[in-house]
């Protein structure tokens, strides 16, 4: 038997799967390990975090499923995007890595925009530049930390840190280099003009592979400590979004993920360079060769429904923990006994600022139209309903971007919601589609690892023999009609309340 190894370093932990051929889940393991803010704003983890929770891991995953490690003919690695892992000239960690969350490096993006210009930017990098990216956070430590970047010989991504330790090779990928802004988008490679222009040394970075190319094979002391076969094929894998789009089979025209987890994303693929001038969607390299992908992003999506749970619904929680189901079974169920529009409650989900389409920090989330008629379940389904507006948000550039939308396949946690996907539905005006596996990440770098082991012919192969269509729902035309008039009230509220978001962040210091 043939089987693949998928390995996602997560924010809050590692996820490895064992999968077979038809994309069958046969083990998974998952290691978690802690987040570090030293300040308000930082986010950082130890890269030796990633590694021990790897290796333990593929071992658990190994121990539980039996096969043997010879079976395993390829491994794939997908990984949170955009974080710098610094390493000196013995490849050691010089410190912490800065990850995608973090929010310091505001002035280094000044410093950026300034340096190679905001138009020009665009046009190599796909986007304007942003705190979340690796650029900025390479700038903030030569500016503060100067002794540890005089000692930086690699820069790293995180999976591309765990690549190092399974492999022994310095490497990366497009689809995650894409997030490091220093990448030409368009040719595919490291960015001359940017990186001169940023006095940052290429000889730093790794060599960019396409994402199912093989990269390295596992070492003799990387077998010793995962319990995997030496000479085992590590493919290049990609960004947690991209792998998640392959494993959900975005590969192709027409198909489009709309993804509700703590951040809300909706990613479609392209076969040709498409940018937005304005810079509210992001434009990366997808992790099929020559094409690309558009993606954008609302910051607090399901994670507005959690913030509400958590503060606001403890009755829930007791109950759900009585009846031995999801808290988020019951607060559908009070969603579903509101109406469409939640009897005229509309919610912004801009708890943690907002990216897609606004680009604005200093945004907050907002109930409007309260009044003592509102119950909880309106509070809950206007949620339901602002999130999903802010996602149609995404689509709507998509589309004026002039990439076909066919076909639109829901996941994440608020993918499992049969009501809260009717609502994507009913506001998108599109029906709605779930395939076979949840995996997402996991299953896609590991079929980006089936076809460097040359076990598929190619990536949208590889997803035709494993992933499938399982639900489909309707739009209901009616609800779509009374959609469009909360959705066009829903897009001038952030007009109208811009100044005012600014004033709170000002009078908050």
């Amino acid at each position: 038997m043939a089987y693949l190894l998928g390995i996602d370093i997560g924010t809050s932990g590692t996820k490895t799967v064992l999968f077979d051929l038809s994309g069958k889940t046969i083990a998974s393991d998952t290691q978690e390990y802690p987040l570090y803010q030293p300040q308000n704003g930082w986010a950082e983890q130890d890269p030796e975090d990633w590694w021990r929770a790897t290796y333990t891991s593929i071992r658990n995953v190994l121990n539980k499923s039996g096969v043997e490690a010879g079976e395993i003919k390829g491994v794939g690695l997908s990984g949170q995007m955009h974080g710098a892992v610094l390493l000196d000239k013995e490849d050691k960690v010089l410190r912490k890595a800065i990850i995608w969350c973090d929010q310091r490096s505001a002035r280094e993006c000044e410093e950026i925009t300034s340096r190679v210009g905001a138009k020009r930017l665009i046009e190599i990098t796909a986007n304007p530049a942003l705190t979340g990216f690796t650029a900025s956070k390479i700038l903030w430590v030569r500016n503060h930390e100067p002794e540890i970047f005089e000692q930086v010989r690699k820069i790293l991504l995180p999976k591309d840190y765990i690549r190092l330790c399974l492999t022994g090779e310095t490497a990366t990928e497009v689809s995650d280099a894409s997030g490091m802004q220093l990448l030409d988008i368009p040719n595919r490679q490291w960015s001359d003009e940017v990186l001169e222009k940023l006095e940052l040394d290429k000889s730093m970075l790794g060599k960019v592979y396409e994402s199912q190319e093989v990269t390295g094979q596992v070492t003799q002391k990387a077998a010793a400590l995962t319990g995997l076969k030496p000479g085992t094929p590590v493919v290049g894998g990609a960004g947690d979004q991209a792998a998640g789009a392959v494993g959900n089979g975005i590969v192709k025209q027409g198909l489009i993920s709309s993804v509700i987890g703590t951040s809300g994303v909706v990613f479609a693929y392209t076969d040709k360079v498409s940018i937005d001038p304005e810079g509210r969607v992001h434009t990366f390299c997808h992790a099929v060769p020559n094409t690309w992908h558009v993606m954008g992003v609302t910051q607090g999506a399901g994670l507005s429904l959690q913030w509400f749970r958590n503060q606001f619904c403890q009755e829930e929680v007791s109950a759900a923990k009585l009846l031995d189901v999801d808290v988020y079974q019951l607060t559908d169920k009070g969603a579903a006994l509101s109406s469409v529009g939640a009897n005229g409650l509309v919610y912004l989900p801009y708890l943690m600022g907002e990216r897609t389409p606004h680009l604005d920090p200093d945004c907050r989330g907002v109930f409007f139209g309260l009044s003592a008629k509102h119950t909880k379940r309106d509070m809950i389904r206007a949620i339901m309903e602002g999130v999903a507006f802010s996602l149609r948000d995404c689509l709507s550039i998509i589309e004026k971007m002039g990439i076909p939308v066919e076909e639109v396949r829901a996941s994440g946690g608020g993918g499992k919601s049969p009501l809260w996907r009717q609502i994507q539905a009913d506001v998108f005006g599109k029906p709605l589609y779930t395939i076979n596996s949840s995996e997402g990440p996991a299953l896609g770098v590991a079929l980006l690892a089936g076809v460097g082991a040359g076990l598929y012919k190619s990536v949208p192969e590889a997803c035709e023999a494993t992933v499938k269509v399982v639900t489909h729902q309707a739009y209901q035309e009616e609800n779509h009609q009374k959609y469009e008039g909360y959705y066009k009230l829903y897009t001038t509220l952030y007009t109208s309340l811009k100044n005012d978001f600014k004033t709170l962040a000002g009078l908050q210091g």
